[in-house]
């Protein structure tokens, strides 16, 4: 079995449909998502449809990002302050235009979308070795103790070991070379997918990296490639 963790996707459909192309998915995959799914790119209803029938299919394990907490939020928020770098113009282009040709309503949003998101996504998941989250974790918390600050929105900033032991894969924080960050104790694979970079998928196990862009361009690599590159600029 397969566990492959994916990072930041912020609806970007022809990304990732070109990254699950890419790692020849098999029905014994687990598939590992850091959160952000929606925002910045151009098909956040696209990008949460194809993780919905990944779950359907036994197949996906969804963490929640700082991005689809603010998705959430806007629904009990008056229109008119929906705008507020809460759901971006681009995401509700997403779900169609209304007869003006302006963008649907939040509230025609599939509620699917918004059960995924509240219902169905984690906060962090874990297994012998590892821990997935999107953001970051106070080194000297469990996991069940993260403040939201640390799982949603606290940069990557060459954090320490956590006491567990186990590694941290992460999101959040976008690579702008759009290359991962790799500390041996903790992984960063938020590779910019959304502007210039590409998305990745990492298979935990093997270290083996695929990635792939908007154009649909891909590229292989191994993680530790770039704990060498770390290394050396340390």
């Amino acid at each position: 079995m397969r566990i492959l963790a994916i990072g930041d996707i912020h609806g970007c459909s022809t990304a990732l449909d070109s990254l699950l192309n890419g790692v020849n998915l098999r029905k014994s995959d687990v598939i590992v998502t850091l959160g952000d799914y929606v925002n910045k790119g151009p098909d956040t209803k696209g990008v949460l449809d194809r993780l919905i029938a990944l779950h359907e299919r036994g197949q996906l394990v969804p963490i929640r990002g700082n991005h689809d907490l603010m998705f959430l939020l806007a629904r009990s928020l008056p229109e008119e302050k929906v705008a507020q770098d809460r759901i971006t113009p681009e995401t509700l282009a997403s779900y169609g235009t209304q007869e003006n040709g302006k963008p649907i309503n939040i509230t025609n949003i599939p509620d699917r979308h918004y059960r995924f998101l509240a219902q169905t996504c984690l906060n962090y998941w874990e297994t012998k070795d590892r821990f997935f989250l999107h953001a970051t974790a106070d080194p000297d918390l469990p996991l069940d103790q993260q403040p939201y600050e640390n799982l949603f929105w606290q940069k990557f900033k060459s954090p320490r070991p956590h006491q567990s032991g186990k590694v941290m894969i992460c999101g959040h924080t976008s690579q702008k070379n759009g290359q991962p960050v790799n500390l041996g104790h903790a992984i960063c694979i938020d590779t910019w997918a959304c502007g210039q970079g590409w998305l990745t998928a990492l298979d935990v196990n093997t270290g083996e990296l695929w990635q792939s862009n908007q154009q649909g361009a891909r590229q292989r690599s191994h993680i530790h490639d770039f704990q060498q590159r770390a290394m050396a600029i340390a």
